[in-house]
């Protein structure tokens, strides 16, 4: 029999991070149910390769939107980790906390506990890196975080052409300021790809009281309105694993909410219709689904400094043999080492844009580069207005579940990418880039009316892959919530969810470090633990705000 005190489903970013602080002082056994399988080899490890494992099969459940109606019926990639380390071991290795304002905006939804007093002590504890301001960061915990060492010349422009526009710099957006143009932040060491299997979950599992179940984990078995394990199935045959205190669904934004509706919990007439037994009838299951999207704004280069030179099958594999034999050179870069968070009109209070900039004009998934050297940046607003969902096809467990993300559903939506292009522009016509810049190769030039605007928009907006909040957290008697805000999943005892579904409203940035820090927050609930002591620290909020966009 397979048996522990907690069982946790998945092995992402805040599930590698409760086995880790749930096994810490060796009093509790801890059972990591994975489907997918190991992260070792090159095309997780080297962080060049990030285009790679987020396309294969092997390491992504493969899943992908409905139709969307405001994108022309367009369906789009919605890539999950299916491996050890979840997402952490297929994303783009950006590392962002978000903005204090948004964890505020949490409590006052009614996750009281979890404002940026609340959550940056939890930020610090996961965080290895260095503390530019004192106080704000975290530099012994087993999340190495380091930024890039910006050789490439059009990094250092991008953040002068930001500043030569009126916008602020910020020595570290991660920091006291994240308003402005920087250095990013990447979740790599020593030239590979730092994920959670590789900070949290490997360090666990030398733990005699720690182990990986390889399994598909098909639902929650339930009795008498407590959750006493998991119907998993491996080679053909079935098995439950069971919980001798708690189940903990961290399972990601589509997974999670699947695996409490087959379990009966989620909207009444939602399971009914697909013939599942209702064990508590919580309508928001699946629903208050989010995501950032974004469009790439793309430059000629004039100069050849950019990375077209070494797209060719001969450089890459010079790039991937340095890596090999020294972890170094191009391939231990994920090439985002300049970032930009800014507000997008006076009297927005905080950023609500967020820039990755890249040395090269081509496609996230590493396809469809340009035929000439370029420069791009990703670029879209932080927070849509737009809700999504996450439902059942049917009570069959292998089956994909409907996601619906209903992208750009709200006005406002369409407004701020107009704005989002517009601004881009702006700073790439700045002095910085005048050596550099040649013909704008997307949108292009002659795209400059708000309708032509809309049509490059609903055309090529793509998905930053950061979905989130399909089992809201909030108040335990708040009829949408689905889990309070110690993470219990409300009228089911013994069961848990914690991660990126959780999240009331997305974040700013990209969201793998949230998803960590809730998996460390979640453990000290989980054990039942204080909290840690509320930081006093006080996060930097632009005096012009109410007058200025920048």
């Amino acid at each position: 029999m397979l048996e522990a005190d907690y069982v946790i489903i998945g092995s992402g970013s805040a599930s590698s991070a409760m086995a880790y602080r749930l096994s810490e002082d060796g009093k509790h056994s801890v059972i990591v149910i994975e489907y997918g399988g190991t992260d070792y080899g090159p095309l997780i490890q080297m962080p060049s390769a990030l285009s790679i494992p987020m396309n294969m099969r092997l390491y992504d459940w493969g899943f992908s939107t409905e139709p969307e109606p405001h994108l022309g019926g367009r369906t789009l990639a919605t890539p999950r980790g299916k491996v050890l380390g979840g997402s952490s071991s297929i994303n783009g290795m950006v590392y962002v906390r978000g903005h204090a304002r948004d964890f505020d905006h949490w409590a006052e939804e009614g996750a009281a506990g979890w404002a940026f007093a609340d959550v940056l002590p939890y930020f610090k504890r996961m965080e290895n890196t260095e503390d530019r301001e004192g106080g704000w960061r975290g530099t012994d915990g087993p999340l190495f975080v380091q930024r890039g060492r910006r050789i490439n010349p059009l990094y250092d422009a991008f953040i002068e052409a930001g500043r030569q526009a009126g916008f602020e710099t910020t020595v570290d957006y991660n920091g006291s300021k994240q308003e402005g143009f920087g250095a990013m932040e990447q979740t790599i060491h020593k030239g590979r790809r730092w994920s959670v299997a590789n900070a949290y979950l490997r360090p666990a599992l030398k733990r005699k009281n720690v182990r990986v179940v390889s399994a598909f984990a098909r639902r929650i078995v339930i009795e008498n309105q407590r959750a006493a394990g998991v119907e998993t199935e491996a080679h053909g045959k079935m098995q439950v694993v069971k919980a001798k205190r708690e189940v903990i669904v961290a399972a990601s934004a589509i997974n999670s909410p699947k695996l409490l509706m087959l379990s009966g919990i989620g909207p009444a007439a939602h399971l009914k219709a697909n013939g599942i037994s209702v064990a508590a009838d919580r309508p928001g299951v699946g629903q208050n689904l989010q995501d950032h999207l974004e469009l790439y704004i793309q430059q000629e280069s004039l100069k050849p400094v950019t990375l077209h030179s070494v797209l060719n099958p001969f450089s890459k594999a010079l790039i991937g043999a340095r890596w090999l034999f020294f972890k170094d050179g191009l391939g231990a870069t994920n090439h985002f080492e300049a970032a930009a968070f800014v507000r997008s009109a006076p009297g927005v209070e905080y950023p609500d844009i967020q820039y990755h900039f890249l040395p090269a004009a081509m496609r996230y998934d590493g396809k469809a580069a340009a035929a000439s050297h370029g420069f791009q940046a990703h670029v879209g607003p932080m927070r849509s207005k737009s809700r999504g969902a996450v439902t059942l096809r049917s009570a069959e467990p292998r089956e994909k579940p409907r996601i619906h993300f209903n992208y750009m559903a709200h006005a406002d939506d369409w407004a701020d990418f107009r704005r989002c292009i517009r601004l881009t522009r702006e700073i790439f016509g700045q002095a910085a880039f005048d050596t550099y810049r040649g013909r704008e190769i997307s949108p292009g030039s002659a795209v400059a009316s708000d309708a032509e605007l809309d049509t490059f928009i609903r055309e090529h907006v793509e998905s930053a892959y950061h979905p989130c909040g399909t089992c809201r957290m909030g108040r335990a008697d708040d009829p949408m919530a689905v889990v309070d805000p110690e993470c219990r999943v409300i009228g089911v005892e013994g069961l848990r969810v914690a991660d990126s579904s959780i999240f009331p409203r997305i974040t700013n940035g990209n969201l793998n470090a949230p998803s960590i820090m809730t998996g460390e927050k979640a453990a000290d609930h989980i054990l039942g633990r204080r909290p840690l002591p509320r930081s006093n620290q006080e996060p930097w909020i632009n005096p012009r705000w109410r007058e200025s966009d920048r």
